[in-house]
């Protein structure tokens, strides 16, 4: 049982929420519920297990989602970690996941956010007795290849002598620069032509685990369906038109296609984003796919025209190559033609050179 507090950075917030929990389960288990001579291994039981956050956009407009996807284990040594699952965020509109998963967390580089901590046993030895102990813990964060040692305040509550909860106290904050994540929180911003949107996360959780070998005991948390493993998109055989389009459409955004200065020759810092795009496609095949190129305004029309070309080319290419039907690939490039942004600025510069996905019907 939780309630989140508005913050913006849902990886972080998450995270932290994570981190809370997975810190004070292992003392917990390990002093509260046995002798430490005797004591289990626990493990997170994403069944009755919830993490809520809430993002704050245009000042005022706060949505709540969730990460659902949520594993956990809390060793008898104290060893605790939480992993969760970042392409299972839930906002309650794909194409909201969708832009949370490719431009703010970048799921095709870093897919999972981890909390690791160590638990002193002794600062849970009362729990037995007293059956509900709060603490302070610290923990560690590794969020987008990043990691930050942090703390939070946590409830620790025993529901059985053979499980735990794991609540956070007050909501958890966590500052998305210390992540690497500002830069994304443009790119969320222009994708969804929203401004203001609050570069820090706050979380609420409520984390149960259970003894190694012990049968859940029935925990109410919120109404069902609302907490526990949810399907994602490895999971699915094909994808919908919309789901196409929204995928399409977002990766286009991501900015995560690289080439050399005035070349075609693609860098190998392209591979996670085209191995994403090879994946959205073979689960559209009604649909075939143009790679359209795009430069800034630098260097004559007909030169941009022809890099763009050759650039568009490579991508398909590659695709191809890597298993998707030449039938359902085209390139096309554009040059200079139509700019997102003004050609005033390295920054907007760099917005104009990029490649785009966009469909139509296979056959038309």
């Amino acid at each position: 049982m939780f309630e989140v507090v508005a913050f913006w950075r849902k990886a972080p917030a998450k995270a932290a929420a994570f981190s809370l929990i997975v810190a004070a389960l292992p003392g917990l288990l390990i002093c509260g519920l046995q002798t430490a001579s005797a004591a289990p291994n626990w493990t997170l039981d994403p069944s009755a297990s919830v993490l809520t956050y809430q993002s704050v956009k245009k000042n005022t407009i706060v949505e709540t989602n969730k990460i659902r996807n949520i594993t956990g284990t809390l060793s008898s040594a104290g060893d605790a970690k939480i992993s969760f699952d970042l392409n299972s965020v839930d906002t309650g509109v794909d194409l909201r996941n969708v832009r949370m998963r490719f431009l703010f967390f970048e799921t095709f580089n870093y897919p999972t956010a981890e909390v690791t901590a160590k638990v002193n046993p002794a600062a849970f030895a009362d729990l037995a007795t007293k059956r509900r102990v709060k603490t302070t813990l610290p923990f560690r964060l590794n969020l987008h290849g990043l990691g930050k040692d942090l703390e939070a305040s946590v409830v620790v509550t025993m529901i059985g002598d053979t499980q735990v909860s794991v609540a956070s106290e007050a909501p958890v904050a966590v500052h998305v620069e210390d992540f690497g994540l500002l830069p994304n929180i443009d790119k969320l911003q222009q994708a969804a032509n929203v401004t203001n949107i609050v570069p820090t996360a706050s979380v609420s959780f409520d984390f149960v685990f259970a003894a190694e070998g012990s049968k859940p005991v029935a925990v109410q948390t919120v109404a069902a369906g609302a907490v526990g493993p949810v399907a994602t998109d490895a999971a699915k055989a094909n994808f919908s038109d919309e789901e196409c389009l929204n995928r399409f459409a977002v990766l286009s955004r991501t900015g995560a296609i690289y080439f050399r200065s005035a070349s075609a020759r693609l860098d190998a810092k392209s591979r996670p984003l085209l191995t994403e795009v090879v994946g959205v496609v073979g689960k559209c095949p009604s649909l075939k796919v143009e790679v359209s190129g795009y430069t800034d305004s630098d260097g004559s029309p007909e030169a941009n025209k022809l890099l763009s070309e050759r650039r568009a080319q490579a991508v398909a290419d590659a695709l191809v190559v890597d298993g998707v039907p030449r039938n359902q690939i085209s390139a096309a490039g554009y040059g200079e033609e139509r700019p997102v942004a003004a050609n005033d600025t390295p920054k907007n510069k760099a917005l104009n050179r990029r490649i785009e996905f966009s469909t139509s019907k296979l056959g038309n």
